[in-house]
């Protein structure tokens, strides 16, 4: 049965809500199903360490997570145009994966969320992707065949899904949004189902 990896980072949970619906639209794709995953904070302190289990969500991400996957959806808060350093962090530890080309020819899409709409959100998803080039996966964003993404006065581009969560942090996903976020599952799951055959 495929399975297509939806790993995250989120700090105030506005991204692990997208991550929730990103799954939600991979699990629409008939015998395709979601793992779930994020990764732990990071400390400039080297005595900090995570426990092992978070308190609550999915599991944290191991590099299994990502070469037992038939597609990949990345998603991060924004920090300076960039992925979050968590995230990051996690990533640059795919060396191994990469000696292997555990990645090349898989499926993968990004995701964000933002505190203001010109807060980096194309600049995110884009240098998101670039690892994940450099893994050698397949990057498919959202088509404007998807209505929410012409309509939309929040989140979304064509990079990936996004969301506008105000500077407080509080604003709630919209139905575009949410949309686009099934979407962008829905899109990757046919893909890791197309690939796989």
């Amino acid at each position: 049965m495929p399975e297509v990896l939806v790993l995250y980072y989120s700090r105030h949970g506005n991204t692990a809500e997208m991550a929730r619906h990103v799954a939600h639209g991979v699990e629409s794709v008939a015998g395709v199903t979601a793992r779930l995953r994020t990764v732990p904070e990071v400390s400039a302190t080297p005595e900090a360490v995570e426990d092992e289990i978070p308190a609550s969500g999915p599991p944290y991400a191991e590099p299994d997570d990502l070469r037992e996957c038939d597609g990949l959806v990345l998603g991060s808060p924004t920090r300076f145009g960039n992925m979050a350093a968590p995230l990051k962090y996690f990533i640059d530890r795919t060396s191994g994966l990469w000696l292997a080309n555990a990645l090349a020819g898989k499926p993968a899409g990004v995701f964000t969320s933002t505190a203001s709409l010109h807060g980096g959100q194309e600049t995110t998803l884009l240098s998101m992707m670039l690892p994940l080039l450099h893994h050698g996966m397949i990057i498919a964003g959202l088509p404007y065949a998807e209505p929410a993404l012409l309509r939309t006065r929040s989140g979304g581009t064509p990079y990936g899904a996004s969301h506008l969560a105000g500077p407080d942090s509080r604003l709630p996903l919209t139905e575009d949004e949410i949309a686009l976020c099934k979407a962008l599952g829905r899109r990757i799951a046919e893909l890791a189902v197309r690939l796989r055959a």
